[in-house]
């Protein structure tokens, strides 16, 4: 596992031993980084289910302005605190260990991201939930995209669904990726 291009390039990152956690794969994250490779200029970043790091860490490669790793995982913040410091982008990182629905309730009202890593366990449907939670508690700004890797089709109920346009939906290997922009409505 690696950063694919900008300012990190070729950097070869760590990974939590066992399979407590699931990198996204080569082909499914140069897919998602040739979706978004336009619309990551300055962005906030939110990796929620954040593992080793990889999906903020190349968004910050790639010209992101900042990201926040989650993890409820001490060992999975503790790796990517490691890969941010081998990559030289730990001053743009901050991380917390923290169960997804405590720091979404927390940021309520104090900080909002515009670009959103949900790559959780692929046996929940956390995925959907924290889109719920993340319009609910307004983190989310105008024009934000979420990126979403899920072990089936992502299925939002139909109120949430409509609050999107979808930019992309793909199978890759055992992954359904998609990534959809908040449209100019969907803020609360």
């Amino acid at each position: 596992m690696r950063i694919i291009t900008g300012s990190a390039r070729g950097v070869r990152l760590a990974t939590l031993e066992g399979d407590a956690t699931r990198p996204t794969g080569e082909r499914a994250k140069e897919a998602i980084f040739s979706a978004l490779q336009f619309s990551l200029q300055d962005r906030r970043v939110l990796d929620l289910f954040a593992g080793s790091g990889q999906m903020g860490l190349e968004a910050l490669s790639r010209g992101a302005e900042s990201a926040m790793f989650v993890d409820a995982s001490q060992d999975a913040i503790a790796i990517v605190k490691a890969n941010a410091q081998k990559t030289k982008l730990f001053d743009k990182s901050r991380f917390l260990i923290s169960d997804y629905r405590n720091y979404i309730r927390k940021m309520k009202g104090k900080q909002s991201f515009d670009l959103f890593f949900l790559d959780p366990p692929y046996a929940s449907d956390f995925a959907r939930e924290a889109i719920e939670r993340i319009l609910q508690a307004g983190i989310a700004d105008k024009d934000a995209l979420f990126v979403c890797e899920t072990p089936a089709p992502l299925a939002l109920n139909e109120e949430v669904a409509s609050r999107f346009e979808v930019v992309k939906e793909a199978k890759y290997g055992i992954a359904y990726v998609t990534i959809l922009r908040l449209l100019d409505g969907g803020l609360q």
